[in-house]
């Protein structure tokens, strides 16, 4: 089967892997001069099976309350006259119900667990290098009440088979040494030894390269206009490039676009609840024997990710919903560099950090749309949120085995059209 895959981030990547390995005949196209160069490019660099909890859920809402007014918060909710950011809005709060959240979470998990087994999977088969490390993930508490939430959260995931180990400040120094010039700051952490890091940036040019070996044809720069419908299916893609304009076909569509994704859908008569999440990131190269974590970081109070990336330490996390801007706040910047110094105190780098803001392609619940659209022809692979980089492998893997009639092996709900 001809497949065209639009989207060249993690999850259109490893959707063309997969489909390639299945025998398909398979075209990417992107905007971008290179893949992973979007909401791929600079993340918090983790594959957090276990911390996959999403926004939407009970304890989230008085932290809604206290955030209010605050242009450094954790979530900033940018009010605009703009119908489909507050029906997404009215959404979120009815997934803040706790038959939902849990719900949600026993998807999530499966399929970010599956995930999880096949990116490792995947860098044996092909020896990928991209800053990774299997050293687990520390969440840190520095609110008490913050960490009585987790413990409840801990016991959810234990359900799914998850477990997490819950620590106090002393152990939390122990696991992480670099954290002990903020000792006094912490209440309490839990570990995972089995999650991990990794630069989604490398990964994503290091699969775009191998799949390209094996067949795959990338078309760079390549910007998606419209999709063209007709028979009650897919009948085109129009796209531009250097060239112009021309139509593109296939047997087969996957809309891997992201945030992008509901723009194109709408033109179809298919609405789907993703809105952009913008999300910070620093990049710091740290100086010749740093004191810098090597045990990638969540801290729970902010919001933010530390992930060792090498000889880098990226800071990512928060999110603006501000529409489609994707410029960078001074704030918001500023933030996270002073939630740095705060927790790490000695941390020496060199240079100037690298700021970067990206959009997250949100969907209420945190679970994404995975399968056949109503359109027979078109399948979706998007809104995966703070979770692409989790989910990407899975993701890509449970696509093909859904487009050539298999069953996937993950417990997800995924679409059937």
């Amino acid at each position: 089967m001809k497949v065209l895959v639009l989207g060249a981030g993690v999850v259109g990547t490893c959707s063309a892997w997969y489909l390639q390995a299945a025998g398909h005949e398979v075209t990417v196209v992107d905007r971008q001069p290179a893949a992973g160069m979007e909401t791929s490019f600079a993340n918090g660099g983790q594959i957090s099976v276990s911390h996959a909890e999403p926004w939407a859920n009970p304890h989230v809402l008085p932290r809604l309350l206290k955030w209010l007014g605050r242009h450094d918060a954790p979530l900033l909710w940018h009010w605009r006259p703009d119908l489909a950011q507050w029906l997404w809005g009215l959404r979120f709060l009815r997934e803040c119900w706790p038959g939902r959240v849990e719900a949600n979470i026993a998807a999530i998990v499966a399929l970010a667990t599956d995930s999880r087994s096949r990116l490792q999977s995947l860098r044996s088969q092909l020896g990928l290098e991209y800053d990774q490390l299997q050293r687990g993930i520390l969440h840190i508490y520095t609110d008490r009440d913050e960490l009585a939430a987790a413990m409840s959260a801990a016991r959810l995931m234990a359900r799914h088979g998850l477990e997490r180990q819950m620590l106090d400040a002393q152990a939390c120094v122990v696991v992480e040494p670099a954290l002990a010039g903020a000792a006094d700051l912490l209440v309490g952490g839990d570990y995972t030894a089995s999650d991990e890091s990794g630069d989604a940036h490398r990964f994503t040019q290091a699969l775009a390269e191998r799949a390209r070996a094996a067949g795959v044809v990338f078309r760079y720069g390549t910007q998606v206009e419209r999709i063209a419908s007709g028979g009650g299916q897919v009948a085109a893609v129009v796209v531009k490039d250097d060239n112009g304009p021309s139509l593109l076909t296939a047997d087969a569509y996957v809309l891997a676009l992201g945030s992008y994704s509901p723009l194109l859908l709408r033109r179809l008569g298919i609405r789907l609840p993703i809105y952009p999440a913008k999300g910070y990131s620093a990049t710091l190269t740290l100086a010749e024997g740093a004191s810098a974590p090597t045990v990638s970081i969540t801290d729970d109070e902010r919001k933010l990710v530390f992930s060792r990336l090498g000889n880098r330490l990226r800071v990512a996390g928060t999110a603006e919903f501000a529409g489609y801007d994707t410029g960078l706040d001074p704030v918001r910047c500023q933030a996270l560099m002073d939630r740095t110094r705060q927790l790490f105190p000695g941390l020496r780098i060199k240079g100037e950090p690298q700021f970067w803001s990206g959009l997250r392609p949100a969907t209420p619940s945190n679970v994404p749309y995975i399968g056949r659209s109503r359109l027979p022809n078109l399948w979706l692979n998007t809104g995966h949120g703070t979770l692409g980089w989790t989910m990407a492998c899975g993701s890509g893997a449970a696509l093909a085995e859904l487009m050539d009639g298999r069953r996937p092996t993950a417990e997800f709900p995924f679409l059937r059209g």
